[in-house]
């Protein structure tokens, strides 16, 4: 694999990350530099680990997770979008995407890399190298991180702009991106 390749498919991988985070900028107030790094630096780790737990499973575990990893992400995001929606129409302040709380963090983590297992598999299976490997994952740590930066400071704009209706758009956001991965997936 070239770098222009890595690149792309780093880029490729962050979109979904980029939706999330700009979802979680909607929900956070004044974000702190040190919650921000906290925040970029997660996606990018999670990201960059799933291609590397798939890249070195390879292809014995594909069978294992093909037939079900969309409806894992589906699943989960449209559980946290809907409870998004719901929360929009409540007068609490209740912040279903608040990425400052660790496990909500994790979860939108995993949500989002799930794809990158697939493709480190894919990775394994076309024999890429432990050097182009290396380059990938620094990469996808880079862009992803990039992209949440990115996301975060779009969401904060926009929830200036929108208030609490930024909810219910950041669940219909979220929502969408698990119908794309499950209609992606469903139709390959």
């Amino acid at each position: 694999m070239t770098f222009i390749e890595i690149l792309l498919l780093a880029i490729g991988l962050s979109f979904d990350t980029l939706a999330f985070s700009i979802v979680g900028g909607l929900c956070i107030k004044n974000l702190k530099p040190g919650q921000n790094i906290r925040i970029i630096s997660t996606f990018g780790l999670i990201q960059a680990a799933f291609l590397l737990a798939g890249w070195l499973l390879g292809g014995s575990f594909v069978r294992y997770i093909e037939a079900y990893d969309h409806w894992v992400a589906f699943i989960l995001l449209a559980f946290i979008g809907g409870k998004m929606i719901i929360d929009s129409r409540a007068p609490s302040d209740d912040k279903q995407v608040d990425l400052l709380d660790t496990p909500k963090l994790l979860l939108a983590c995993v949500a989002t890399s799930i794809d990158a297992l697939a493709v480190g598999i894919s990775m394994a299976a076309l024999q890429v190298d432990i050097r182009r490997m290396v380059l990938a994952l620094i990469t996808v740590f880079a862009v992803t991180a990039g992209a949440s930066e990115l996301g975060l400071k779009g969401g904060e704009w926009a929830a200036r702009i929108f208030g609490k209706k930024s909810y219910l758009i950041g669940g219909l956001v979220l929502i969408a991106i698990g119908v794309k991965i499950l209609i992606e997936h469903l139709t390959a």
